[in-house]
């Protein structure tokens, strides 16, 4: 019998990819399926970097590159980065990966020690703490409900930060709940980390192109707390804004001795990334403006059509998003109810039965540190929010 290794024995699941994969074997049982889980565009990936894709296969571009990408790309998005946040950035002091989730595990790899923390505060995207721990390292979870807006304060993260942590990781926009933080909220977060100069800042950036206020781009601490580039990590890729999820392409950028780690650790594990994912995603940088003009404008009408629907539920309150494409519900005033003989004790049992029973899948609040909740993608059409929406209303009539 193989003896799988305590890392392997502690491994959970993506939760949010378990909920996917249900869905689908409920559909290809005959089910009409309408899935709110995944974080992924319903839009086809713009054709300036489908075209470049197909190119870079006609032409051969298909072999192996340096392992933290083509130096042509690394150079787009060091002046993607100088026009979006004002900051040079270097080829070296950009990297490349299969995607910004990996992006972010190979930089907790390289800054984690065994028992090192990192902080991360509820609600949190579903896989960080899980990144966390596969470094060796402990997550800090930092509770963070309506009362904090859902953002963690400067004194819950002064608070949070000893001896032992090692990083801050943070998502703004934010999944799950598409709130942002703003350029002031940054500020007074600076101001703790000054006083901590050995916690790395990780920034998850990957929504902060898709944002409802008319801006070009989301607030960001660096943008507020410039002496701070030295330790900070920001993490982007082609999936949201590009809708290239499937091409599996990311990049990072930050101090160059760190970049440089994690580009020698891609070169251990997955190698150099995908040629023809980077010369589509090379065609996005330089192609793409107008089209995820039109991707907001999209979004911002699919918000306030959902919305008007999360209203007329009973008991259900909604925090409106700012960014990203993420609906976080209270639904707190259900739980403790019944349907049938089940009693609906937790987000889990509520989403349960509406997957199971009314063939509607969500995420529950609880996988992302917050019980009481529920994330909704709105990454779909209003028709089928519209008809998700009537499912949940009908789901909730029958609780006693």
């Amino acid at each position: 019998m193989i003896q799988l290794s305590k890392r392997a024995q502690n491994l959970k699941p993506s939760p949010t990819l378990f909920l996917v994969a249900k869905a689908k074997e409920l559909a290809a049982q005959g089910h009409d399926v309408i899935s709110l889980t995944v974080g992924e565009p319903d839009w086809p990936t713009f054709k300036g970097a489908s075209d470049a894709g197909i190119e870079a296969i006609q032409k051969g571009i298909t072999k192996y590159t340096p392992a933290n990408g083509t130096v042509e790309l690394r150079k787009s998005i060091s002046e993607k980065l100088k026009s979006e946040l004002g900051f040079e950035y270097s080829p070296k002091e950009i990297t490349v990966a299969s995607g910004a989730k990996y992006i972010i595990f190979s930089a907790l790899q390289m800054i984690c020690s065994p028992g090192d923390e990192v902080v991360i505060a509820t609600p949190y995207w579903v896989s960080y703490p899980a990144m966390v721990e596969l470094a060796d390292g402990v997550p800090h979870i930092v509770e963070c409900g309506e009362m904090e807006n859902f953002k963690i304060t400067p004194e819950k993260l002064e608070a949070a930060i000893n001896a032992k942590t090692k990083g801050f990781l943070f998502c703004s926009p934010s999944n799950p709940t598409g709130l942002q933080y703003s350029a002031d909220e940054l500020k007074a977060l600076a101001e703790v980390l000054r006083k901590h100069p050995q916690v790395v800042i990780i920034s998850d950036d990957i929504y902060n192109r898709l944002v409802f206020d008319g801006t070009k781009v989301a607030p960001h601490i660096l943008t507020v707390a410039p002496d701070l580039k030295d330790r900070t990590v920001l993490v982007n890729g082609g999936s949201k804004a590009y809708s290239m999820t499937g091409w599996r392409i990311g990049w990072a950028s930050g101090p160059e001795r760190l970049i440089t780690a994690m580009a020698d650790y891609q070169s251990q594990s997955t190698g150099s990334p995908s040629s023809i994912s980077q010369h589509a995603l090379l065609a996005a940088i330089k192609t793409s403006e107008a089209d995820i003009k039109g991707v907001v404008d999209k979004l911002v009408a699919r918000k306030n059509s959902g919305l008007k629907e999360l209203e007329t539920v009973p008991g259900f309150k909604t925090a409106e998003p700012q960014g990203a494409f993420y609906f976080w519900v209270d639904i707190r005033a259900h739980l403790g109810k019944s349907y049938q003989d089940r009693v609906i004790r937790t987000s889990k049992d509520f989403c349960d039965v509406l997957l199971e029973k009314f063939f509607v899948a969500t995420v529950p609040g609880a996988e992302c540190g917050t019980e009481g909740f529920m994330r909704l993608s709105f990454a779909v059409s209003e028709e089928t929010m519209k008809r998700g929406v009537a499912r949940m209303k009908d789901l909730v009539s029958q609780l006693v």
